[in-house]
C-alpha cells in the first residue's frame, strides 16, 4: 500500500515538474515577445515606465516560477532537505518581485509598514532556519 501511495506521489511530482517547465517556457516567450514588441513600437528602442515595471515584474515571475521548479525537486527528490529554508527562500524572492514592481504612490503608509514587516520577519526566519542547533553561526551553503 505504502508502495503504491510513493508510486503515485511520483507521478505526480512528474507531472507538476512538467507542467511547471511548460509553464516556464510560455512566460519565457511571452516575456520576449513583450520586449520585442515594446521596443519596435514607437518610438522605437525606448521604454516607458509601465512598459519597463510590465517587463520587470515578468521578469521577475519567471525568475519566482524556476524557484518553485528548483523548489519541487530539490524538495521531492532529496531526502535531507531542509523544507522550512526553501520555501522561506521562495517566499523571500516573492515578495522582491512585489517590491521592485511596487508603485509606491498607490499605497498607504501602513501598507508600505506592513511590506517592510513582512520582508523582515521572513529575512528573520530564513536567518534563524540556517542557524546550526545549539550554536549562533548560520550552516554553510549546502
Amino acid at each position: 500500500m505504502i508502495g503504491a501511495i510513493k508510486k503515485f506521489e511520483r507521478v505526480i511530482i512528474f507531472s507538476l515538474v512538467i507542467m511547471m517547465c511548460l509553464v516556464l517556457l510560455l512566460a519565457t516567450i511571452e516575456l520576449g515577445w513583450i520586449i520585442i514588441k515594446d521596443i519596435l513600437t514607437p518610438p522605437v528602442f525606448l521604454l516607458e515606465i509601465n512598459e519597463l515595471f510590465e517587463i520587470f515584474g515578468l521578469f521577475m515571475l519567471v525568475l519566482i516560477g524556476i524557484e518553485l521548479l528548483e523548489t519541487i525537486i530539490k524538495t521531492y527528490t532529496h531526502q535531507n532537505v531542509n523544507h522550512a529554508k526553501i520555501v522561506m527562500g521562495v517566499a523571500l524572492i516573492a515578495i522582491a518581485r512585489k517590491v521592485i514592481i511596487l508603485d509606491v504612490e498607490k499605497y498607504s503608509g501602513l501598507s508600505l509598514t506592513g511590506i517592510a514587516a513582512i520582508i523582515l520577519a521572513l529575512s528573520l526566519g530564513y536567518y534563524l532556519i540556517q542557524l546550526k542547533p545549539g550554536t549562533k553561526k548560520p550552516v554553510e551553503n549546502e
